[in-house]
């Protein structure tokens, strides 16, 4: 279906914004983007990023708008975790089938190349400009250097909140009636670090693996970038005995990554600079209901749906509610109402999902995956899902590899995971794990 053209406005320029807009320049409309942050282009990236790995969702909305294959340049293609436990050779976990994988591709490059593509498309970009006030009913948004200064009035026909997981936008909706919303902390912070690569530019570590260091409560993890460096990130609780509390000296933190993560050595130097130099970031789950008012406003992306980044899909979450609004735009033309009521139907539970796998995964990395009995849980389902491949998909499969909804891999997750709590109390499992006996019962529990 056509659509009249509009006037539209989106606030914020990340990932989920650039996009957006992108999307809605090529159906016609004239879009505005405002960002309260300098141009990314123009500065260096704050070291504030977890590399994002994207997966089928986040591709199949890039091929609708023809950049899938542009975006691939900036990325590389990993097949697999390379676990790194105290004690033990390195060893590999494949992530799918032959030939899937997860992409790791550096948030500031991405970022700096959508807007580059939207502005291409004729998109406007209105940085340092800071978005004070939004009037819900009349699509107006005002900006301003402070809140006391005089502010800019403009007029649109419609607002899109992309300004993330404390978005203004979502704040001024919190003032209505009937409006749910709660925000959680995890009391775990993260902190952004780099190997840099081998002095003839190649990678330190495998290349094609996402690289996790398991430790308990706390893990490091390391995605490659194009340029032979690792994006690491430390998750870290803020507080208690191993903390970034207790580091608080270059001394500390060497011997912090020397007691914990040894292979690592050869870049101690490096990491004790960034650590120090770059800030501990929190994480929060934040959720809201309703995403959208009338036919004026919609919260796209974080804004409206947060989430703790353990199975790598905020991106991916954010840009399959673009490819769902793009389907309810094809089929309900200018008939916002219903487009905007079915977009938050549709999304709101599979954001609720997500976030749910999200969480249980950061309990899943970074204890369970160095603990024999869930490694010996998951060779059983990797062998049952490799001989009945229709019978059994993995969760992790389901959310990271396939479109369907979030909500059905975590039903499915669920029934899957009381499956094989029966199975592991089985005597003497170690011994028969790869038995008739056990696919048997698995497909009579099936």
């Amino acid at each position: 279906m056509q659509q009249t053209p509009k006037n539209i406005a989106i606030i914020g320029s990340g990932l989920v914004g650039s996009l957006l807009a992108i999307y809605l320049k090529k159906l016609g409309h004239t879009v505005t983007v405002f960002d309260r942050r300098p141009d990314i282009r123009t500065i260096t990236f704050s070291g504030r990023s977890i590399n994002l790995a994207m997966s089928n969702r986040g591709w199949t909305t890039l091929k609708v708008i023809g950049i899938e294959d542009e975006i691939k340049k900036l990325a590389i293609p990993l097949d697999k975790r390379a676990l790194h436990v105290i004690g033990k050779p390195e060893y590999f976990q494949k992530y799918g089938k032959e030939g899937e994988a997860i992409w790791s591709i550096s948030r500031g490059v991405l970022n700096r190349k959508m807007i580059d593509l939207a502005e291409n498309a004729g998109v406007v970009f209105r940085f340092e400009e800071k978005v004070w006030d939004v009037n819900l009913p009349e699509a107006k948004v005002y900006t301003g250097d402070s809140e006391k200064s005089a502010w800019q009035e403009y007029s649109f026909d419609l607002i899109f909140g992309c300004d993330g997981a404390f978005s203004r936008v979502r704040h001024k909706m919190q003032r209505r009636s009937r409006f749910d919303y709660s925000q959680d902390f995890i009391d775990v912070g993260y902190k952004e670090l780099t190997i840099a690569p081998n002095a003839d530019g190649t990678h330190k570590l495998d290349k094609h693996s996402f690289h996790i260091w398991p430790r308990g409560n706390f893990m490091l993890i390391a995605m490659p970038n194009l340029d032979g460096s690792f994006t690491c990130t430390l998750f870290l609780p803020f507080e208690g005995d191993i903390s970034f509390d207790k580091i608080t000296t270059k001394a500390e933190a060497k011997s912090f990554f020397t007691k914990y993560f040894p292979n690592v050595m050869m870049d101690i130097e490096n990491l004790t600079e960034d650590f120090f130099k770059n800030p501990t970031s929190a994480m929060v789950t934040m959720k809201c209901y309703p995403w959208t008012y009338w036919d004026k406003i919609a919260l796209v992306g974080d804004s409206a749906h947060a989430i703790v980044p353990f199975f790598g899909q905020g991106m991916n979450a954010g840009f399959e509610d673009i490819f769902v609004l793009n389907q309810l735009i094809e089929s309900h033309g200018d008939d916002w109402l219903s487009i905007f009521g079915e977009y938050q139907k549709l999304r709101k539970p599979n954001a609720d999902a997500i976030a749910e796998l999200s969480y249980r995964n950061f309990i899943e990395m970074s204890s369970k995956t160095a603990d024999p009995k869930f490694l010996l849980q998951k060779k059983i389902e990797k062998r049952f899902a490799e001989k009945y491949p229709n019978k059994w998909i993995p969760v992790y499969s389901r959310v990271t590899f396939s479109d369907r909804p979030y909500v059905e891999a975590l039903a499915i997750g669920d029934a899957q995971e009381k499956i094989m709590l029966e199975v592991m109390k089985t005597p003497n499992i170690e011994e028969k794990w790869d038995s008739s006996e056990i696919e048997n019962m698995i497909l009579g529990l099936l």
